[in-house]
């Protein structure tokens, strides 16, 4: 794929990737300040480099760096003593349901509505509705059960709409 040393390769795949784990990363960590999520990114992407060698192309690349990132969010959390309420591991994108939205008013709602989830059930609402995962999948990702997962989407959900209505979004 990128042959050691080739910089326009590696520039190609940044370019490409970039945004993608940009917005993946902004939802995980609900940061309004995004020099957090660009220290992230670029955690990601050093780590990416000097671990090229072990992909082994069992998922696509976005997937792999997914993981890469959310790994780094973890570990994160864990110095910050932040941690959600949930440990969390590896993530694989599916795709990005939201980001081709029609209405980005709504899209930004969304976004600060996020933004004051509870890391727990944030961390479930967009694994499951953002990224597509199923609960199944979700409960091993974060180390938690099925009816975990469901439970902590439903209120995810109820708790997102809520502020959504009231405008504190």
């Amino acid at each position: 794929m990128v042959a050691r040393g080739d910089e326009g390769a590696f520039r190609a795949l940044y370019e490409r990737h970039t945004p993608f784990l940009l917005r993946f990363v902004l939802r995980l960590i609900a940061d309004s300040e995004r020099s957090e999520a660009e220290d992230v990114l670029q955690e990601t992407w050093i780590r990416a480099v000097e671990r090229f060698h072990d992909f082994e192309r069992r998922s696509s690349l976005r997937t792999w760096l997914h993981g890469i990132a959310f790994n780094v969010v973890r570990e994160r959390w864990r110095a910050a003593s932040t941690r959600p309420e949930f440990p969390t591991t590896t993530v694989e994108t599916r795709h990005e349901q939201f980001d081709s939205a029609d209405h980005p008013d709504a899209r930004i709602d969304l976004e600060r509505g996020l933004a004051r989830l509870p890391a727990g059930r944030r961390s479930v609402l967009v694994l499951y509705d953002l990224y597509g995962y199923t609960h199944a999948e979700v409960a091993g990702m974060l180390d938690i059960s099925e009816g975990t997962s469901k439970s902590q989407l439903h209120d995810a959900r109820r708790q997102l709409a809520s502020l959504l209505r009231r405008g504190e979004s």
